[in-house]
């Protein structure tokens, strides 16, 4: 997979902020080379977050995401603080910029604060070096904050390219790589996933977890067969020899299921994607709260992206129909998409969140962490699904500490 054709949630996601007036969108249109935001003299000509996918070198494939000034005023400037805000829950790396000629004011060390409790990497980028005063001790304004400041100027390029630099190194990840199942695989090994092509798939296309799916199994040094959910037992009938594992999506999980042999593993997508984020175990445990809902009970149903929504949509159609027939109650199902979830929860029995797979790791981890620490119980579309069709306990088989964890609950 090319640089350009790298997903955004597999992107480091850098977050620029800055009170109004400081030269934070000239500093990001410096760092990335590009008019990526608006200049102007006028205070708080940034809006709402500006966001890009590009190459920014030495880090490769990242998402610069340009946000609006910190201190913004009145009602609209207030929505536009909330939002900026809203940005910390997907960013790996942020970029404060202040003013070189004024110092660290009560805004930046609230935001700072901020950085520390949420464990994001931070630089600070003082601006306007070139035209700060020599006897300025910049330092004293900035008391333990130092080591994490760099001089700077938009205006001249003065130290941008030692910025890049310092934001790369904060940017490096020290985890081992992960694999989305090829690490479950063997060479030559056959997979056969499953992908219904109804009103709601895409045209011509797959969508980006069953595109990631097979590069990750052609990685592996494995072999993809791709079939509709009522091609499946005919599929398996032609292979010849039983496959690795049957991969589907979740809305065909109960017929995939009933014409594939018990000893062929069988997982979905939804299910792999919560191992590849690191959320397995939690969505697993919180589908059990699917038991316990009453009528009158509140369901958040959230997606991570947006799109237009079809006739039989899996979260605001299917999903709906399956909880209403297995629990026999009334529920009140509310639903969130995009960058919209709700920091207060607590109305909630029960979050079914997608698959997360355009979301990055730390903002998915932050939905979860929300949930957790407001007692709601969260779970996923594939595990949800799985769960009200009987065939949890199979479709984690495939990983131990999830399957024997399912079994000593029940």
């Amino acid at each position: 997979m090319g640089l350009n054709s790298t997903p955004s949630a597999d992107r480091m996601h850098i977050g620029f902020f800055g009170r109004r007036n400081v030269g934070k969108s000239s500093v990001v249109n410096a760092v990335t080379g590009q008019e990526l935001a608006v200049v102007s003299e006028v205070k708080g000509t940034t809006t709402d977050p500006v966001q890009k996918s590009m190459e920014l070198l030495p880090m490769g494939p990242v998402v610069i995401i340009d946000t609006a000034g910190i201190d913004d005023e009145g009602e609209l400037g207030q929505l536009r603080v909330r939002k900026t805000r809203q940005i910390l829950n997907k960013i790996d790396v942020a970029v404060l910029v202040i003013d070189g000629t004024v110092g660290l004011g009560e805004a930046e060390q609230e935001l700072i604060g901020i950085f520390q409790e949420k464990k994001i990497p931070y630089v600070l980028a003082a601006n306007k070096e070139d035209i700060r005063k020599e006897d300025m001790a910049l330092e004293e304004s900035l008391p333990g904050e130092a080591a994490n400041m760099i001089r700077i100027s938009a205006h001249t390029g003065f130290q941008i390219e030692e910025l890049k630099e310092k934001i790369a190194h904060l940017a490096v990840k020290e985890e081992a790589e992960r694999r989305i199942v090829g690490d479950l695989l063997k060479p030559l090994d056959f997979v056969v996933l499953v992908v219904p092509i109804d009103s709601a798939a895409p045209k011509g296309r797959l969508i980006l977890p069953q595109q990631q799916t097979i590069r990750d199994i052609l990685e592996s040094g494995a072999v993809s067969v791709v079939a509709r959910e009522h091609e499946v037992e005919e599929t398996l009938q032609r292979l010849g020899e039983n496959p690795a594992m049957v991969i589907t999506d979740s809305q065909a999980f109960a017929e995939v299921s009933a014409v594939t042999p018990e000893d062929i593993p069988l997982t979905s997508f939804s299910i792999l994607f919560a191992r590849y984020k690191g959320n397995l175990q939690t969505v697993v445990e919180g589908a059990a709260a699917i038991e316990d809902l009453q009528d009158g009970d509140k369901v958040l149903i959230s997606e991570g992206c947006t799109h237009h929504r079809q006739c039989d949509d899996i979260g605001s159609v299917k999903i709906p129909r399956w909880l209403s027939a297995y629990t026999k109650k009334k529920l009140d199902i509310c639903l969130s998409s995009g960058t919209e979830f709700p920091e207060d929860l607590s109305e909630y029995k029960l979050v079914i969140h997608c698959g997360g797979c355009m979301l990055g790791e730390r903002e998915m981890k932050y939905r979860l962490k929300c949930a957790a620490d407001q007692g709601v119980p969260i779970t996923n579309y594939g595990i949800a699904i799985a769960y009200m069709q009987g065939i949890l306990q199979r479709s984690v088989e495939l990983f131990p500490e999830v399957s024997t964890s399912l079994r000593e609950r029940r």
